[in-house]
């Protein structure tokens, strides 16, 4: 195959799993213009269409979305054995990409990450911070990290830190007035402060586990974000109840700026979980990171 041609099928790779020419033409660190003239000659030469642009998105045709099924898996294989052969190097090397939740990228990833980073300097690694459910195969991540209820079964799954809790907590001032709720059902009649999920644009719904029993209630309130350190300071600015990590807010709530409600209904759940493909042939680089998050329980 002209080497012309690779590149055409690498780039409509990159186009059809971004659904963006923009991303796509970020990922490759070229022009858009010049993307676009790709996937055109790409098109004249196949005589078929493969993408259908408009002015906001992207998406593949019926020949678009054979192709990539044929060949994206391909292309991935090839890549991860040209990785793989960072083995025959003296020292591990490479570029790892890693999905995951703020929480977890602040309190747990990058801390280890940073050490491993410091004493590896051919190692890169590229973190990305999204509420999303992401196909880690599909978008082109190493791996994920997510609590370990939320991972697939199909995949090599690594504990990488202890058991987490949530708190509900709020503002004494918000409280001046109220009485506080006593049980989920009643968070509907208090304003709460809403994380945003960008998969479907919906807000997340709060989850609690009492015994046997368990619930989720979608709550309203004022105030919304994709962050959670927002959250945070909209709740300690006294505009809501917010949903929060207890390691997050536990200095506020023994200094008494935050008020914990409800936590009989927030028992501890399966801490966080760096995941890959059982199929994916781990890089030195990668295990390296893998060793230096794995979780230890202390003695």
């Amino acid at each position: 195959m002209r080497r012309e041609n690779v590149n055409d099928l690498t780039a409509f790779i990159a186009v059809a799993r971004e659904r963006s020419f923009t991303k796509a033409a970020a990922r490759l660190q070229v022009s858009q213009s010049a993307l676009s003239y790709t996937m055109r000659t790409l098109e004249e030469r196949l005589g078929l269409r493969l993408l259908t642009r408009t002015t906001r998105s992207v998406s593949m045709t019926d020949a678009g979305e054979r192709l990539l099924r044929s060949i994206g898996p391909r292309f991935d294989e090839i890549e991860s054995e040209i990785s793989a052969l960072t083995a025959l190097r003296d020292k591990p090397a490479g570029t790892i990409r890693i999905t995951t939740v703020e929480h977890a990228a602040d309190t747990i990833l990058w801390p280890a990450t940073a050490k491993l980073l410091a004493a590896y300097p051919d190692i890169n690694v590229e973190i990305v911070s999204d509420y999303s459910v992401t196909d880690i195969v599909a978008e082109r991540y190493d791996a994920g990290v997510r609590l370990g209820e939320q991972v697939d079964k199909d995949m090599i799954a690594v504990r990488i830190g202890p058991d987490i809790r949530i708190a509900v907590v709020a503002a004494p001032s918000y409280f001046k007035g109220r009485t506080r709720p006593q049980n989920p059902q009643e968070l509907t009649e208090y304003s709460c402060i809403n994380l945003r999920l960008p998969t479907h644009g919906a807000f997340y719904s709060w989850e609690f586990r009492k015994g046997r029993r368990e619930l989720k209630v979608r709550v309203q309130g004022r105030a919304a974000f994709n962050t959670i350190a927002k959250i945070q300071d909209a709740a300690l600015k006294g505009l809501g109840l917010g949903y929060l990590p207890e390691d997050q807010v536990e200095a506020a709530i023994k200094s008494g700026r935050l008020v914990r409600v409800l936590a009989d209904w927030c028992p501890p759940r399966p801490g966080y979980h760096l995941y890959y493909p059982s199929r994916r042939q781990p890089s030195p680089a990668f295990a390296l990171l893998v060793e230096s998050l794995r979780h230890r329980k202390q003695n």
